[in-house]
């Protein structure tokens, strides 16, 4: 599906509410354009709709006009530069970059994680910054949506009916 029409669609779905769907092709479009800067722009507009500050830093990072807040929030729930580098999705040379600031903002993450590893590390070699993301066993945290919370819940019901189900019909083998 071409760009345009896949940004239509991802305009259509926000006049109609369908955020986490808008959110969903944007985060696609991003994967597929990594260089496109308004791409990460957008996406990180639908966090903001979401009061996501760590989300829209995110993708806000490689921009100049980007807020310090969300900016430190992002830092902050990725702590290390092997983290940065995997949450900016970046792939290839940071020369591909849309502005001179993203492409220093690119440099930076990569040259500290490659202090913090001692070794050289690559946008397109994961491998080559893996041993970063190994520290934090697992990936950055990220606050319980109302749906996970749900979800969750919907989960114990079931597991609770079908528990109580089990004990009524065992009980009335021994009546």
């Amino acid at each position: 599906m071409p760009l345009s029409e896949t940004l239509a669609r991802v305009d259509a779905d926000l006049a109609a509410g369908r955020v986490p769907l808008a959110r969903q092709r944007l985060r696609g479009l991003v994967s597929s354009f990594p260089y496109d800067l308004t791409l990460r722009r957008r996406l990180a507009e639908v966090y903001r709709l979401y009061g996501d500050a760590a989300e829209a830093g995110r993708w806000m990072y490689l921009e100049e006009d980007r807020d310090a807040e969300e900016t430190a929030a992002f830092e902050a729930r990725y702590g290390s530069p092997a983290w940065r580098m995997k949450a900016l999705a970046w792939r290839g040379p940071e020369a591909l970059a849309a502005s001179v600031f993203a492409e220093r903002q690119l440099v930076a993450v990569r040259t500290a994680c490659a202090e913090e590893l001692g070794r050289t590390v690559d946008w397109d070699d994961p491998d080559s910054y893996r041993d970063g993301l190994e520290d934090d066993s697992e990936e950055p945290h990220q606050p319980w949506s109302v749906g996970d919370v749900l979800l969750g819940a919907g989960c114990l019901v079931v597991v609770l009916a079908f528990l109580a189900i089990w004990v009524i019909g065992a009980v009335s083998l021994f009546d």
